[in-house]
């Protein structure tokens, strides 16, 4: 059987933890941020972990993670 291919844009935006949870820095942090409050701005520096309903369409793109 062939392998299986990895979803390349998703390589690159997601990383498996030991824990087997899936981190992914959050969107809205790039441009546009003179309209964003502090507490915002702050909150979206952080890296954040995939949710449990997302992890399995996650999983199946990133299969050798």
């Amino acid at each position: 059987m062939p392998k299986m291919k990895t979803l390349k844009s998703a390589s690159k935006r997601f990383k498996k933890k030991p824990s087997g949870k899936i981190k992914f820095k959050q969107a809205h942090s790039r441009h546009l941020l003179a309209n964003k409050s502090q507490q915002t701005k702050r909150a979206h520096r952080k890296r954040t972990y995939v949710s449990k309903a997302d992890e399995g369409r996650v999983s199946i793109m990133l299969p050798y993670s």
